[in-house]
């Protein structure tokens, strides 16, 4: 059995695991890398269809220290990029908020990050692709050579071809080591005006809401941060920490408002009122829940899913707390906010991020009632000019992503001319693309 990070939907299939990645993707209908995408993105069209695991073809081929470019198998870990670079000097251009991603995973998915705003997604950084596409060829792909083919790649969700490596750029740092801000906020409102203003000075920001407790004002943390300079970080050794297994799936009731409610109000009791500054290890700024393995078990056997969407600055305040009021109308939980600021848009043809406020949700997944929850959201997001990410989504439905992303048809085109017979599919492109199963 299969599932996503969000252990909903399960679904009857079997990974092919192989160092050969080359090898193991004649004939598969899909590369599946360490199952991060929350919903059914990594999940076979079909039961008993052939998925390419990725996760053992993870070689370094190559590094170029005077340009910072990588070349690796895609199943090689941003955890394990960071661990071998990051003491040289080098960290992976944009990253999501855990390192247990492929560099295949990152490009299918055109990642991003804390610095969306000013780095943009994973794919501006990647130099050439090499995959094997629908017809069994392998072909290289750059902005330069098959450009439609690559742009349609990064963020195409592994519809495109089985991704065998790539090239990236990764980023020079002056020490291992974060100079970061923490601030509280009082609502919604004041969190989003500190967001964007922090964005224009730091690299990296990030948003946290309380959205359980008080009223539903929004309270929060906002968070900055940058690479710390030499002097800043004096010489100081960098040691990582040690991950530890969440050692079962938790019972329903572990996870409830109530007990959510009380671990958002010791969240803000650590980090007080006011400003407070820090030199920061990387893995408590960029993954605070990496050293938690398998955290998603707290959800449970019904799992959770995550909703993220985008909505254009002109939504503005009203149309925020209306998400938010919505879930709550719906019977919904948003145990977890993370909210962050996107800049442009990139060429990836499918690719989530575009000008706006992203809102990412944690929600159990809680009977017929999430679908009716994500449902009457997406009639918001559709109407606003907003998307959702497809690597976290698991429960909308056709028409409203054909509503809110015209771009469909253009990606599907560029997909029939290295796929004709359509091979390559998923559980999810059969739910939103239009897919035979």
């Amino acid at each position: 059995m299969l599932s996503g990070w969000g252990r909903w939907p399960v679904v009857p299939g079997h990974e092919l695991l192989s160092e050969d990645l080359a090898a193991v993707t004649a004939g598969a209908t899909l590369t599946r890398g360490l199952g991060r995408s929350y919903g059914d993105a990594s999940l076979p069209a079909a039961a008993g269809a052939r998925v390419a695991g990725s996760r053992l073809a993870n070689r370094v081929i190559g590094f170029d220290p005077d340009t910072g470019i990588l070349r690796a198998e895609a199943g090689l870990a941003l955890h394990d990029v960071n661990r071998t670079f990051l003491p040289r000097g080098w960290f992976v251009p944009v990253t999501p908020g855990t390192s247990f991603v492929t560099l295949g995973g990152a490009v299918a998915s055109d990642v991003h990050g804390k610095n969306h705003h000013s780095a943009g997604t994973f794919g501006r950084h990647v130099r050439r692709l090499r995959l094997r596409v629908g017809t069994g060829a392998i072909v290289e792909a750059s902005p330069e050579v098959e450009p439609d083919l690559f742009d349609a790649t990064v963020g195409g969700m592994g519809l495109t071809g089985h991704v065998l490596d790539l090239d990236v750029t990764l980023r020079r740092v002056p020490s291992p080591w974060i100079t970061g801000e923490t601030e509280y906020v009082p609502d919604l409102e004041v969190l989003i005006e500190k967001l964007l203003e922090a964005g224009r000075t730091w690299p990296y920001t990030l948003g946290w809401m309380d959205a359980l407790g008080a009223g539903g004002r929004g309270r929060g943390v906002i968070y900055r941060g940058r690479w710390a300079d030499a002097a800043e970080a004096g010489g100081r050794a960098l040691t990582w920490p040690r991950e530890i297994s969440f050692p079962m799936a938790a019972p329903y009731w572990a996870m409830s408002p109530f007990g959510l409610r009380w671990f958002n109000e010791l969240v803000l009791l650590r980090y007080g009122r006011g400003v407070k500054r820090a030199l920061m290890h990387p893995q408590t700024f960029f993954y605070p829940l990496d050293t938690l393995l398998d955290w998603n078990k707290a959800y449970g056997k019904r799992g959770f899913t995550q909703y993220q969407c985008v909505l254009p600055h002109r939504s503005g305040l009203p149309v925020y707390r209306k998400v938010f009021q919505t879930i709550a109308a719906r019977g919904g939980a948003p145990y977890v906010v993370v909210i962050k600021d996107f800049g442009e848009e990139g060429p990836g043809r499918l690719s989530f991020p575009c000008p706006g406020i992203t809102f990412s949700i944690d929600m159990p997944v809680d009977g017929g009632r999430t679908q009716g929850v994500v449902d009457a959201v997406n009639d918001i997001v559709a109407a606003e000019g907003g998307r959702v990410y497809l690597s976290k989504d698991a429960f909308t439905r056709a028409e409203h992503y054909r509503a809110m992303d015209p771009r469909v048809d253009g990606f599907n085109a560029i997909r029939r001319r290295w796929d004709p017979d359509g091979r390559i599919r998923s559980a999810l492109s059969v739910r939103l693309l239009g897919d035979a199963a």
